[in-house]
C-alpha cells in the first residue's frame, strides 16, 4: 500500500465533563526545578512559565491509497511541524507504507547535515508512530502483536506525582516525586528537598518505592550531595539529574555514590547517546521517550542495546499514551511503566486528559488495548490542518 500523504495536523478531542476534584493537582501548586533556573529571570516556578518545555503538540497523519490513515504524536510545535511538512513528506510519499525500517533510514540519513539529535528526532518520532499505527490498521492487528505479542498480561506501574496520598489511594506501589529546586539554591535548596523526601517516606512507609526526578536541574557536585541525601531515605533511583550532554557527569555521580541508581534518557534522542551511556556504565535505567527519541522503531533499538548491557528500559511517560503502552506491553526488558498523574486529586483516572483509546490504570496496573494499530479512537472530523487551529501549551510530562 503506497503512501499518498504525510502531514502535521491538529487533533482536538471531544470535550468531556469530569467530576470536580478535592484538590488541585501538583502541577498547579508545586515549584519545579529546571535548567532555566540558573537565570534570575526564571526562578523555580510552575513549568508553564518556563521556556523550553514541551510546547505545542504536533500530530502527524500518514495516509495511504485506500484512505486508511495512521496517527502519531510528538512535541515542540512549529519547527517540528515544518520538518514533517517540508523535509520528510516528500521523501515518503509514493513509497510502501509497510517498509517502516526503510522509511526510517531515509529520514535519518536525510537529516545528517542539520543534525538528528534535536527537532529532527522528534519529527521522525511522530511520523514513525503514525506509520506503526497505520501498519496495525492495515493488518488488523494491535501494534504490540506486530512487535511479537504481549509479554505480560498487565503492566506494573509507578506514579509520577507530588500528591502521594492520592497515588496510594489509587493503588500505586511505586511513586516518583517531582523536584522543586535548582543547584544554585545550594544548602537552602537541599533543606527544601529533604523536607519533601522525608515527608514522603514517612507517609508511604518502608515498603513503597520512591524515586526523584530532577529534570536536568543539578550539576555534578550538587547531584552527588542529593544522591547522598536520597540514599538515607532509601530512594530507588534519581532521574535525569544532569543536562543530557553531560554523560561523564553521570559516571562521576555513580562513582561518588554507587548505592544510588541513576536513571535518564527522556531528553536523549536516537540510540547513539544511549550506547555511550551504556558503554560507560553511567546509567542503571534508560528512559527513552517514544514521542521524542525517534519513535517506536528507535525505542526498540534502544531497548535492545540496554538489554544487551543488562540494563532495564522504562520509557518516559510511557503509560500516558497508547504508543508507550503497546511498546512496554511487548518488550520483555521493559518491566515497569511510568504514569504521570496530572489530573486533580479525587478525579478518577478515566477522566484524565488521555488520548482516546488509551488504556487506563487500575490499582497500579494497566492492560493494553487489543484494537488495531495503537487503538486510538480519534474521529476524522477531530483532525484539522496544522495551521488552522493553533493550540496552547498542554501539561508536560516531566
Amino acid at each position: 500500500m503506497k503512501i499518498t500523504d504525510v502531514r502535521p495536523v491538529n487533533v482536538v478531542f471531544a470535550k468531556r465533563t469530569a467530576p470536580k476534584g478535592t484538590k488541585d493537582n501538583w502541577h498547579n501548586y508545586l515549584p519545579r526545578g529546571l535548567p532555566m533556573n540558573r537565570f534570575e529571570d526564571y526562578p523555580p516556578t510552575l513549568p508553564g512559565k518556563t521556556p523550553g518545555f514541551r510546547g505545542r503538540e504536533v500530530w502527524v497523519k500518514v495516509t495511504v491509497e485506500d484512505g486508511t490513515f495512521g496517527l502519531g504524536r510528538c512535541s515542540f510545535g512549529a519547527p517540528v511541524a515544518e520538518l514533517v511538512k517540508s523535509e520528510y513528506a516528500e521523501l515518503l510519499v509514493g513509497r510502501d507504507a509497510m517498509a517502516t525500517e526503510f522509511l526510517n533510514g531515509l529520514m535519518w540519513e536525510a537529516s545528517r547535515r542539520y543534525g538528528t539529535f534535536g527537532h529532527a528526532a522528534v519529527a521522525i518520532s511522530g511520523i514513525d508512530l503514525a506509520l506503526w499505527d497505520l501498519k496495525g490498521k492495515l493488518l488488523d492487528q494491535p501494534v504490540c502483536r506486530l512487535l511479537g505479542g504481549p509479554s505480560r498480561t498487565k503492566i506494573p506501574l509507578y506514579a509520577t506525582t507530588n500528591d502521594v496520598e492520592w497515588a496510594l489511594e489509587l493503588g500505586f506501589t511505586s511513586i516518583k516525586l517531582p523536584n522543586q529546586i535548582h543547584w544554585n539554591q545550594g544548602l537552602d535548596g537541599l533543606h527544601i528537598l529533604e523536607d519533601q523526601v522525608a515527608a514522603a517516606r514517612e507517609l508511604v512507609g518502608p515498603r513503597i518505592d520512591l524515586m526523584l526526578n530532577p529534570v536536568m536541574a543539578f550539576d555534578t557536585e550538587f547531584a552527588v550531595r542529593v544522591a547522598e541525601l536520597l540514599k538515607r531515605y532509601n530512594f530507588r533511583w534519581m532521574e535525569e539529574p544532569l543536562i543530557p550532554e553531560n554523560i561523564r557527569g553521570l559516571a562521576a555521580i555513580k562513582r561518588a555514590v554507587p548505592a544510588m541508581a541513576i536513571a535518564t534518557g527522556e531528553d536523549h534522542h536516537t540510540r547513539y547517546p544511549f550506547l555511550d551511556m551504556l558503554r560507560d556504565g553511567s546509567v542503571d535505567i534508560v528512559q527513552p521517550d517514544i514521542q521524542w527519541c525517534g519513535g517506536l522503531s528507535e525505542l526498540v533499538k534502544i531497548n535492545a542495546l540496554a538489554e544487551a548491557h543488562g540494563i532495564k528500559c522504562v520509557p518516559h511517560a510511557g503509560m500516558n499514551t497508547p504508543y508507550g503502552q503497546h511498546a512496554v506491553a511487548a518488550l520483555v526488558n521493559c518491566p515497569l511503566g511510568e504514569y504521570h498523574i496530572s489530573s486533580d486529586v479525587g478525579v478518577p483516572l478515566e477522566y484524565a486528559d488521555l488520548v482516546p483509546g488509551s488504556a487506563v490504570p487500575k490499582s497500579g496496573f494497566l492492560e493494553v488495548s487489543d484494537a488495531p494499530g495503537f487503538g486510538i479512537e480519534v474521529k476524522e472530523d477531530w483532525i484539522t490542518d496544522w495551521s488552522a487551529q493553533p493550540r496552547g501549551t498542554r501539561d508536560s510530562f516531566y
